[in-house]
């Protein structure tokens, strides 16, 4: 191990105490809140300065960043998506910093042509109908504050004026091309090119999802809350508003019209494990059940004849008419499904990609005249040596946690674990290749993914009231890796980012002994108050409020800021954060890391680690393999895990 941190930068502890819902609330490090007053800057600089000496110290740093970008100079290339005859792609070749689009082979939008210092991100982008036109959006240095830009492909030239406000905004292009349905300010808005200002078409602010027919007639609105949604169908076709369609109603529902005119209808609604039905535009209250999946469903294709239903780790072949499971398409393996794709008017093809925990993500073409897949793009290498393996543990309550073990071939006994997890908002993990995870893995350690409570199916079971479940779930797949004999508690470390990260931070304040090391990447900490910073107010379906007394009390309950105990022998803990993060304000790391380094009794240090030029999503190449390389060798320090030059 690293020598341990001796001292740590002064942060005053202030006397703050309030009475909250009838509880005695101190929070000292309130004043860490403010990232611009000149005592949070000179806190910030000693905290820069006492990382970068202490990450001069470990020793499989460039060894890791070595390796790391080896295992991601893999290239990527998106599903591909058809305008006008025209093929556009998302593709980034090794070497390159950001994805470049293309049309067919040609590099039309390259974000570092735009911006050299490598700081821009391409954020979205939508062809038009006949593929003439590009509406596409960027944001720098990781704010996600899209701008939204068109692009004339055949010239390269902008058309118009940059349109702010447009963060995570869809855009539904018109048939003419020249006009289209898109979200600013929250807002739903119709823009027409040759007409100066906006049409709104509705104005309460939420974070809306459009989609349009095919044939340009139907336009589709959702606003999402939390685990549901309100939904409209409007036809372009009448002069009438759009059309209520579900309005607080606790369900998610998605609704298109497919290129064979029908209403297509995914729904929890009287379903909770969702289901499938199809309806008549025309008549959009009255839905038939077509399909009932088997497993969560996360993309949809209308062929020809058949219908494809693409779930995280597989894609069903069902009848169009009747719903009726014909196939599955065969897969090169045990991995994860990505987007589905077909062309805009339909035909026997479908474009997916496909991952592994070994093998980079390829796009393959299914042909359903003859049920076969096949390689689209470029084959990917196999660049690890690794196998993985899958074990389960048991929470408290007797709910079984899944558990994808990757490790090298042949190696047996206790060694460096790393534990990773999410757990919320209803993302499911599935097998994925990471380059940071098979750095790990080739230098001998084991990595873990954990599916606890929180995603897909199991998102309500760990929302709310149940959030402490997801940690029951994470901290039982600890205790089962050591239990078992895969490692034990002085080489086992964890990882998390963003909702992940207060799943890290909540385990390590709960049950710090079973833990050496941990990594928390923009984590949410102070539970009381993460309303009132980054985009926490519209979190408040999954954690609940803490203007709420009863939420609140539960908040408390597991607010890892709120937990922290003086004398207490906590893991060393790496906080990794990001000056322009508009998600999850780095207060949060601020607060948590000055609580841990003024209490924890081990020798273990509590480091901070800022990048001033990145935001939550991802930036660029280099960035993201130099965050690597740096958490792997601190975690590989406190784990023992030996990196060979």
């Amino acid at each position: 191990m690293s020598d341990s941190v001796q001292s740590y930068p002064c942060a005053e502890r202030l006397p703050l105490v309030e009475q909250v819902h009838g509880h005695t609330i101190a929070d000292p490090y309130r004043w860490l809140e403010d990232a611009e007053s000149s005592e949070t800057k000179r806190w910030l600089a000693a905290q820069e300065e006492l990382w970068l000496n202490h990450a001069a110290t470990l020793s499989g740093r460039f060894q890791f960043r070595n390796r790391v970008k080896a295992l991601s100079n893999v290239g990527t290339v998106s599903t591909p998506s058809w305008h006008g005859g025209r093929c556009f792609t998302l593709r980034r070749d090794p070497g390159q910093q950001h994805p470049v689009l293309y049309d067919g082979r040609r590099a039309i939008l390259d974000p570092m042509a735009l911006d050299p210092s490598g700081l821009t991100t391409l954020d979205a982008w939508q062809p038009s109908p006949d593929g003439s036109l590009v509406a596409f959006q960027i944001s720098r240095g990781g704010t996600e504050e899209s701008v939204l830009h068109l692009l004339d492909v055949d010239t390269g030239e902008l058309v118009g004026d940059p349109i702010d406000g447009c963060r995570y905004s869809p855009v539904a292009w018109l048939p003419d091309g020249r006009s289209f349905y898109y979200v600013r300010f929250r807002q739903v808005r119709r823009r027409h090119l040759d007409v100066p200002d906006d049409t709104v078409v509705l104005s309460s602010e939420a974070s809306y999802g459009l989609e349009l027919s095919a044939d340009g007639r139907w336009l589709t609105i959702s606003a999402a809350r939390g685990g549901a949604n309100d939904l409209w169908l409007q036809d372009l076709e009448s002069a009438q508003s759009p059309r209520p369609i579900q309005q607080g109603i606790d369900a998610l529902t998605v609704m298109s019209v497919g290129p064979d005119g029908r209403l297509y209808v995914v729904t929890t609604k009287d379903a909770p494990t969702g289901r499938i039905c199809v309806g008549d535009p025309h008549n959009p209250l009255i839905w038939q059940d077509l399909v009932t999946p088997e497993a969560p469903l996360t993309g949809l294709a209308i062929l020809d004849d058949a219908l494809l239903l693409a779930s995280p780790t597989g894609i069903a072949v069902h009848n169009l008419e009747t719903g009726a499971h014909v196939s599955d398409v065969v897969l090169p393996g045990a991995g994860s499904v990505g987007s589905l794709t077909t062309l805009p008017d339909g035909g026997p093809q479908a474009w997916f990609s496909y991952t592994d925990s070994v093998t980079p993500s390829a796009v393959y073409c299914y042909d359903h005249t003859t049920g076969q897949a096949t390689l689209w793009s470029p084959a990917p290498g196999v660049a690890a040596r690794a196998v993985s393996q899958q074990l389960v543990a048991t929470s408290p309550d007797g709910t079984k946690v899944p558990l994808l073990v990757i490790a090298r071939r042949g190696d047996h006994g206790p060694r460096p674990a790393l534990l990773y997890g999410y757990g919320g908002f209803g993302q499911l993990l599935t097998p994925t290749y990471s380059a940071f995870a098979l750095a790990w893995v080739e230098a001998g350690g084991i990595f873990v993914t954990a599916t606890t409570r929180g995603g897909a199916e199991a998102h309500q079971a760990g929302t709310l009231d149940r959030k402490q479940k997801v940690f029951d779930d994470f901290i039982a797949a600890a205790e089962h890796l050591i239990s078992t004999g895969w490692t034990t508690a002085e080489q086992l470390s964890l990882c998390g980012e963003s909702n992940g990260g207060l799943l890290v931070a909540a385990a390590l304040t709960q049950r710090p002994e079973l833990f050496t090391a941990a990594v928390c990447s923009a984590p949410l900490t102070d539970m009381l108050r993460y309303e009132l910073s980054g985009l926490g107010e519209r979190w408040a379906p999954e954690f609940g409020s803490a203007k709420d007394a009863q939420q609140f009390e539960n908040l408390l309950s597991y607010s890892p800021y709120h937990r922290v105990g003086e004398g207490v022998k906590y893991p060393a803990v790496l906080f990794t954060v990001f000056g322009n993060d508009t998600r999850v304000d780095p207060l949060h790391s601020r607060k948590l890391c000055a609580a841990l380094q003024h209490a924890t009794a081990s020798e273990g240090p509590v480091l901070l680690r800022l990048d001033p030029d990145a935001g939550h999503a991802s930036g660029s190449a280099s960035q993201g393999i130099g965050l690597a390389a740096d958490m792997l060798a601190f975690l590989a320090a406190r784990t023992g895990l030996r990196v060979s030059s």
